[in-house]
């Protein structure tokens, strides 16, 4: 009985929160997956003891999440390229949260099991055709709600970067505390490649890196590799292929063993120190990043990259 009521209360909220009649087919189905998924949940949590099988329904869709030694990793795995849709940036955002209310875990790992990727930045569907406001609203979670999630995470967050990281994969990784990246990692803003702005990136790669060596990577749109990002301090450490992942936990560990106390508040003190007004910047990038991406030059190089031809931009006074 206790069951019924339980799944009645989900029910309820999912009906309460959409007028069910006016969702699309593909948004139905991910309500009703929802509604499956929490009362099966809640069957687990009462009634097994088979904590695996639990792990395994507590991860989203997209995301693999366990927590082992009070350290959570969050592991992406949205073939094939984990390219960001607004559903898995929820799902990202979804994890984070979970991890930082979580008071057993004290260090985050964010990591991806997609070979030679660790985040290959927007689908360009988000883009292409889309209205400013649309645009405005994929933004807004993955410039201000994942900036703000990392904000006020109260433990630190290791980016474990082992394939190739580029635009919002790059936006994902830089707001974390360290990254770690192996030999088979490589970077890169392509946003200029495809007439976008890399807005974001306006506002800490210059802090980071010096403003020309920004100037540079963000406006020729290159590839560059993890020898180079460590000599501009971009990233913490480079670690061979084969001791990666036990270098990244080492690394983990020692967080692990400080008190959570002092690194909670040590670490929201050094967010406020080292904000320097970042959060009006990251609003500002939003409407930069806007702006571009409806014009006809960004429409033209993005269905020009995927139709897999040169783009053909012409100066308009």
């Amino acid at each position: 009985m206790q069951q019924t009521n339980n799944f009645e209360k989900i029910l309820k909220s999912v009906i309460s929160e959409n007028d069910l009649l006016t969702l699309s087919l593909d948004n139905a189905n991910d309500e009703f997956s929802k509604l499956c998924r929490a009362f099966i949940i809640q069957f687990y949590e009462k009634n097994s003891d088979n904590k695996k099988s639990l792990s395994l329904l507590n991860s989203e869709k997209n995301i693999n999440y366990k927590i082992e030694n009070s350290i959570a990793t969050i592991t992406l795995n949205r073939s094939p390229s984990n390219a960001f849709t607004i559903q898995f940036l929820d799902e990202i955002l979804n994890s984070l949260t979970k991890a930082s209310k979580d008071k057993s875990v004290k260090v985050v790992i964010l990591e991806s099991n997609i070979a030679k990727t660790f985040c290959a930045g927007l689908d360009l569907n988000i883009l292409i055709d889309k209205s400013s406001m649309e645009i405005r609203e994929f933004l807004n979670r993955l410039y201000i709600d994942l900036w703000d999630v990392q904000y006020n995470m109260g433990k630190p967050i290791i980016a474990a970067v082992n394939g190739a990281a580029r635009g919002g994969g790059m936006t994902l990784a830089i707001s974390c505390d360290m990254i770690i990246a192996s030999d088979n990692a490589s970077f890169g803003y392509p946003e200029i490649n495809l007439g976008l702005l890399p807005a974001i990136h306006f506002n800490h790669l210059p802090r980071i890196v010096g403003r020309y060596n920004a100037f540079e990577l963000l406006f020729s749109g290159r590839t560059f590799y993890p020898d180079e990002a460590l000599k501009l301090g971009l990233i913490n450490k480079q670690v061979s292929n084969s001791n990666f992942l036990e270098e990244v936990y080492k690394t983990a560990n020692i967080f692990s063993k400080k008190s959570p106390t002092a690194i909670r508040l040590g670490r929201a003190a050094f967010m406020r120190t080292n904000d320097l007004d970042y959060r009006r910047g990251v609003a500002n990038a939003v409407e930069d990043f806007c702006n571009a991406a409806v014009t006809d030059d960004a429409q033209e190089g993005l269905k020009a990259f995927l139709e897999k031809r040169k783009p053909s931009w012409e100066e308009k006074n």
